[in-house]
């Protein structure tokens, strides 16, 4: 994993710096119980709770890509305590229990010691309801942009956390309302419709809102929180916004700039996936430990090489932004060597690189794999 981020990262940050590390979790479904780690839980694959194993990574990502850096598998309760099935998958002796929110942040504490480039961190709702989480990666020094639940409780702009009743489970947070509370709240000159990337079909928009507001504690804080940045996502024609954020991004930060780096973890979404259905990822039948994350490796080092490689494409070969609806095959101009049509409707994409090299291999051998007929463009300058 070293190796292949040494490699790679040269070659992602030409495109430009890394703004972010992002921590995500990919899921596997099985039909199982004796694969590693496999249990009935959440499995965002399905987006239900199912059986499934789970592993928790961290990704440096700018604009135009992400590279898994750091990946481990997550291990229930019921596996990390039942010696027997550890022993069977192998599972070391210094792995122990624990939560998800935890193995991300030692995923960070490990970035900040390697130091990597990326100042701020970004975690969707599973991980920013957690304050543990939250507060760790403040002490660590990074700024953070984490998705929080509806019901996260909240100081609002002139009230501070102390005195008065208490609320369930925040000692001091007398004050406290619900994320959501607060944006019901919210007067109607508040929302804005802000574009925050450009897609590959058409640019992405929706409406939001800010405010700064002061996160309650859950337990006796030892000093007043800091305030940090509200943001709230409530599209048109819904009936109540949808996502909430937390970040402790400069308060400086223009509106349009606090709502393009909380949505950059859609980088992480469809790298995620291209890892799975272009490269493998999800197709590993083996039931051990070693095995397990072997096999994540060789798919990130296939990744990497994939990105890498992205840089070959030529420019005349790049669609502009938005005309995804109407590419069309490219005019055969020399038979010998026939153009390539760009898949998922992105020219640089890694599915269309794995075609391009699955191409270019195979014209390399002296016979088809398939029928077996002999190769006209086979020579021996290809051996």
């Amino acid at each position: 994993m070293a190796k292949v981020r040494e490699m790679v990262l040269p070659r992602i940050e030409r495109q430009g710096p890394i703004r972010a590390w992002i921590i995500d979790d990919t899921s596997f479904p099985k039909r199982g119980q004796h694969s590693v780690g496999v249990a009935h839980q959440y499995c965002g694959q399905l987006g239900k709770q199912a059986n499934c194993q789970v592993a928790v990574s961290l990704s440096i990502a700018n604009d135009a890509a992400s590279l898994p850096v750091a990946y481990r598998l997550y291990l229930p309760k019921d596996w990390a305590e039942d010696a027997a099935r550890r022993s069977k998958v192998g599972v070391p002796e210094e792995i122990d229990f624990k939560t998800k929110p935890e193995i991300a942040l030692e995923h960070i504490r490990w970035a900040c010691e390697e130091g990597l480039p990326g100042e701020m961190v970004l975690v969707d709702a599973g991980y920013g309801h957690d304050s543990k989480l939250r507060a760790g990666i403040t002490k660590l020094g990074k700024v953070y942009a984490a998705g929080i639940q509806p019901q996260t409780l909240v100081c609002p702009p002139g009230k501070r956390p102390g005195g008065g009743a208490r609320k369930k489970g925040h000692r001091r947070a007398p004050a406290a309302i619900s994320a959501k509370q607060a944006a019901l709240k919210l007067p109607a000159k508040a929302w804005r419709t802000i574009e925050w990337r450009q897609g590959t079909n058409e640019r992405l928009s929706s409406r939001f809102a800010r405010v700064r507001v002061r996160a309650a504690p859950v337990r006796e804080p030892s000093e007043v929180p800091a305030k940090e940045w509200l943001l709230i996502e409530w599209p048109e024609g819904e009936k109540e916004p949808t996502k909430y954020w937390l970040s402790t991004l400069p308060r400086s930060i223009s509106f349009r700039g606090l709502v393009d780096a909380a949505k950059l973890r859609w980088r992480v979404e469809r790298d995620y996936q291209e890892l799975k259905q272009e490269v493998g990822l999800g197709h590993f039948e083996g039931r051990g430990w070693l095995g397990f994350h072997h096999h994540a490796t060789m798919c990130i080092a296939a990744y990497g090489f994939l990105i890498s490689e992205t840089e070959t494409i030529p420019p005349r070969d790049r669609a502009p932004p938005g005309c995804s609806r109407n590419l069309s095959y490219p005019k055969v101009t020399d038979p010998e060597d026939p153009p390539l049509r760009p898949e998922r409707h992105v020219p640089n994409s890694i599915a269309t690189m794995r075609q391009r090299l699955i191409n270019a291999i195979v014209t390399r051998l002296p016979r088809c794999p398939c029928c077996h007929a002999p190769n006209s463009r086979y020579s021996s300058q290809n051996r």
